[in-house]
């Protein structure tokens, strides 16, 4: 990823976040094999484990999990059995990336710089966060290591997104759903198809690109024409411009 000075986030509580708040990544991989593409990559919902949620330095840990019968994992699973590793860690580092909502900027946002002087052009604006590390695969499906793993993380991931993406969190509201709501035998057959995935982060970069680089009034501008869209994508970008705008004039 390119970082300009503007944009890059530095902060691990704030790369975090990204994750915690748009939880989908896409892992990808290279592996070599003769089977398998090289280059594979897939959508896979994480859960992110911190010890410290206050520390500036814990990158964290991801958790997921994918089917056996997409061939990202097969290719895994295959660089595991055919050259086995302590610990089940893939030799190769993998990526995993973490993406806001994103729109389109139109140059026509632009109130100062466009009518004084016309040099200015279209954009994208989006935050992102990637995470590197080396992952450990859980694929023997007959190890107690295994079925300990996703268990786990069959319920953290539904905990997590029952609670934060769908508020089902009890009271006088819906409680949410747990794997133990289903047929244990169903999900323990369930459990048998998929293989588990956890990566110790060990690089954790990111940026906001969200128009915090222009002028004052561009960037009043650029708020002011995301809120006259009017829609779920431009109100999401658009609160994200005003907290950095907001940031750059606090000068933070």
């Amino acid at each position: 990823m390119y970082f300009s000075a503007a944009h890059q986030e530095t902060n691990l509580r704030v790369l975090r976040q990204i994750i915690r708040d748009y939880p989908l990544g896409s892992i990808i991989t290279g592996i070599p094999s003769a089977k398998y593409p090289f280059l594979q990559m897939s959508h896979v919902p994480f859960v992110l484990d911190v010890e410290d949620e206050t520390s500036e330095t814990e990158k964290g840990c991801l958790r997921g999990h994918l089917t056996r019968q997409n061939r990202q994992s097969q290719a895994m699973i295959e660089a595991l059995t055919s050259n086995p590793t302590p610990d089940n860690v893939l030799d190769q580092e993998v990526l995993v990336v973490f993406t806001s909502p994103d729109h389109y900027v139109t140059p026509k946002f632009y109130t100062e710089t466009k009518p004084s002087t016309g040099k200015v052009v279209p954009t994208w604006n989006y935050a992102a966060a990637q995470a590197y590390g080396r992952a450990k695969i859980y694929y023997d499906a007959k190890s107690e290591e295994t079925t300990e793993f996703l268990g786990k993380q069959l319920a953290d991931l539904s905990y997590q997104s029952e609670t934060r993406i769908m508020g089902y969190t009890g009271g006088e509201g819906p409680t949410d759903w747990k794997p133990s709501d289903a047929p244990e035998p169903y999900i323990n057959l369930l459990k048998k198809s998929i293989i588990g995935i956890e990566i110790v982060i060990d690089r954790l970069e990111g940026k906001f690109k969200m128009s915090q680089d222009k002028k004052f009034n561009d960037r009043q501008g650029v708020i002011q024409g995301f809120a006259g869209l009017d829609t779920e994508g431009s109100s999401a970008v658009g609160k994200m411009i005003k907290e950095r705008s907001d940031l750059k004039d606090q000068g933070k």
